[in-house]
């Protein structure tokens, strides 16, 4: 009698909360491996008509690719498997990696009543954005950038001109960054800064670079795709820091510039400016209801604009150097037809692109070999199905589109320099899916003819 007493004295209230909450714990834990299980038996069998790499349930395909040899492993996966193969991120999340131009063209030729960008918005508020920033990229606004960019372009030169000696290289992707990203700062805000000459000092510079470096390396590691893990490491922690700067800046130049619109003073300035920056188009740009965009809207059309355009466009500019160092014949044709065009300027016009046809040509040679952005997701909002019958159904699936060269055959001429890109005119009009820049055209052509007037 003495013991069961003492048994039951010794199972205190602190104790059935203790008990109690372990209890639910293990019985949470148990839910969700079952949601876990039952949303990768539904992933399996949406895939099971796409045969592809052998994975692991938990870790997927991040084994199998490494971080400097991805692109290799995935024209590896492209050439075994045709059409598309899943690829699998982890155990629970899974995009379609196609490498045919049948089904881009199955993919992009919805439109966007089928498929959502993941990057952009989608729907009525997508068509509100695309009517208020498309006098933003007319010609007559884009005329006086050509200016501001041999600016910053000139600087960049100087700069090398002090850099390099005799038998010493340069690192130029860094240069290049730091150019375009200058230009895109004159033309978005219409801010001078000494970004090239003096990085460091720039505190809303180096929270855009320390972005783009953690955003790609979440991306490749598998762990960080947990966002609870993600924010408790010190990784996390930085990216937050580095958000805060960045939205601190363009918060702070959204403000003023509302700001100077409200005095009529300065309204008139900007009016009489040489040139309208992106930000004085975003604040002045209205619907038909006369509604404009909302502060957080503006915030994330200049950071879209800022970190999608500086990145992309330095990349790119950075291999078509590389190309033309590998190729010094095409260099100088290219070299030759420039300095003609300029006579005794020394700087390009804006007239004068449209005569650059040799130099164009191996610009888009060196975007099809060594494209800035090798794919893009889609996630379908309706069931889809490709031309060989085989279908994937609305939800979680996305569709990432591999880089454009995977799609050329015979797979040993695909990065010939000068194969493609110089006959551009006639194969896309045979197949206008083939290239991916060509692809988004025709997308967005079938969608504007979509959008209600």
């Amino acid at each position: 009698m003495c013991q069961t007493i003492h048994v039951f004295k010794s199972t205190t209230p602190s104790s059935l909360l203790l008990y109690l909450a372990a209890g639910f714990c293990l019985i949470y834990v148990l839910l969700k491996a079952i949601q876990l299980y039952r949303k990768r038996q539904q992933l399996l069998k949406a895939f099971e008509s796409f045969p592809g790499p052998p994975s692991h349930w938990l870790y997927g395909h991040s084994s199998q690719i490494s971080q400097d040899g991805e692109l290799n492993q995935l024209l590896s996966w492209a050439k075994k498997y045709p059409y598309a193969y899943p690829r699998w991120f982890g155990g629970f999340m899974v995009s379609l990696t196609i490498n045919h131009p049948d089904y881009a063209k199955t993919v992009f030729g919805h439109g966007g009543t089928v498929i959502g960008g993941l990057l952009i918005l989608h729907g009525p508020k997508w068509f509100q954005h695309r009517r208020l920033l498309t006098p933003g990229f007319h010609y007559d606004v884009l005329k006086p950038y050509v200016s501001l960019m041999a600016e910053s372009t000139k600087v960049m030169l100087d700069k090398w001109e002090r850099l390099i000696t005799v038998d010493k290289s340069v690192e130029l992707f860094e240069h290049v960054s730091l150019m375009t990203l200058d230009s895109i700062m004159k033309c978005a805000f219409s801010c001078h800064s000494n970004c090239q000459t003096d990085s460091d000092s720039d505190y809303y510079i180096k929270a855009v670079y320390d972005l783009t470096y953690l955003v790609f390396h979440r991306i490749r590691f598998f762990p960080f795709h947990n966002d609870f893990i993600y924010k408790i490491s010190s990784q996390g922690r930085r990216f937050q820091e580095a958000c805060r700067l960045a939205h601190q800046h363009t918060d702070k130049v959204i403000k003023e510039r509302k700001t100077s619109l409200q005095d009529q003073q300065e309204l008139e300035k900007i009016q009489k400016k040489k040139y309208l920056d992106f930000l004085d188009i975003l604040l002045c740009a209205k619907d038909e209801n006369g509604a404009g965009l909302s502060d957080e809207d503006l915030r994330a059309e200049v950071d879209t604009f800022m970190f999608e355009g500086h990145d992309t466009t330095a990349s790119g500019v950075s291999w078509l150097l590389y190309c033309m160092a590998l190729h010094p014949e095409h260099q100088q044709r290219c070299r030759e037809e420039i300095k003609e065009i300029l006579g005794d300027r020394e700087t390009i016009q804006w007239d004068d692109l449209g005569k650059m046809t040799y130099s164009t040509m191996c610009i888009k040679e060196s975007l099809r070999i060594y494209p800035p952005v090798p794919g893009v997701s889609r996630l379908l909002s309706k069931p889809i199905t490709f031309h060989d019958g085989r279908t994937l159904p609305e939800g979680l699936f996305s569709l990432f589109l591999l880089k454009a060269q995977f799609y050329l055959q015979p797979w040993d001429l695909w990065e010939v320099f000068g194969l493609f890109g110089f006959l551009f005119s006639s194969a896309v009009s045979k197949q206008a899916f083939l290239l991916t820049p060509s692809s988004f055209k025709y997308s967005t052509i079938k969608l504007s003819t979509k959008e209600p007037k």
